[in-house]
C-alpha cells in the first residue's frame, strides 16, 4: 500500500468557507485549456489562493485554495474578470486569459452542494480590489455623524 503525504494546501482544499468577497491571488490560469468530457468544448482551469476577506481584511481563510474554470462555449463569463482588472474590452481585440495569473482580484466565493457535500463555488463574480482593505485592516470606519 503506498504511503501518501498531504501538504497544508491539500488539507484545506474543499473545506467550506463563509460566503463573502475574498482577495484572491490567481496562482495559475491554464491558457491552453483541456478538452471537456463531451469533447465539444475546452475548459480553462483557474487556481487561486485566498489572501483575506475583501471587505474587512479578515485573514481567517488565508491560504485556502480555490479552483474554478471558464468554458469555451461561455467565454462571456471571462469578460467580468478582465473588466474587474480595469480593461476596456473590444470585440476586435484578443486577450490572453493566462496573462492575469500572478495578479490579485476580489472574487465572490459562495457555497453549493455537490453529491451531498457543501463545496465552495466561484460563480464568476469579480470586482476590483478595494485598496483601503488589506490583511487585518478591519472593517472600514463608519463616518462620524454630522451635527448641525
Amino acid at each position: 500500500m503506498p504511503l501518501v503525504q498531504f501538504s497544508d494546501r491539500d488539507l484545506l482544499r474543499g473545506k467550506p468557507i463563509e460566503p463573502a468577497w475574498y482577495r484572491v491571488h490567481l496562482d495559475s490560469i491554464d491558457g491552453e485549456g483541456e478538452l471537456s468530457k463531451d469533447k465539444k468544448s475546452t475548459n480553462y482551469n483557474v487556481e487561486g489562493t485566498i489572501l483575506f476577506n475583501g471587505d474587512n481584511g479578515d485573514p481567517t481563510y488565508k491560504g485556502y485554495p480555490i479552483s474554478w474554470n471558464f468554458n469555451s462555449k461561455a467565454m462571456g463569463f471571462t469578460k467580468e474578470l478582465f473588466i474587474a482588472f480595469g480593461l476596456e474590452l473590444n470585440s476586435k481585440e484578443r486577450y490572453r486569459l493566462e496573462a492575469l495569473a500572478g495578479k490579485d482580484i476580489d472574487v465572490y466565493v459562495e457555497n453549493d452542494t455537490w453529491q451531498g457535500r457543501i463545496t465552495n463555488k466561484v460563480n464568476h463574480k469579480y470586482r476590483p480590489i478595494k485598496p483601503d482593505v488589506t490583511e487585518g485592516s478591519g472593517p472600514p470606519a463608519e463616518p462620524e455623524p454630522q451635527v448641525t
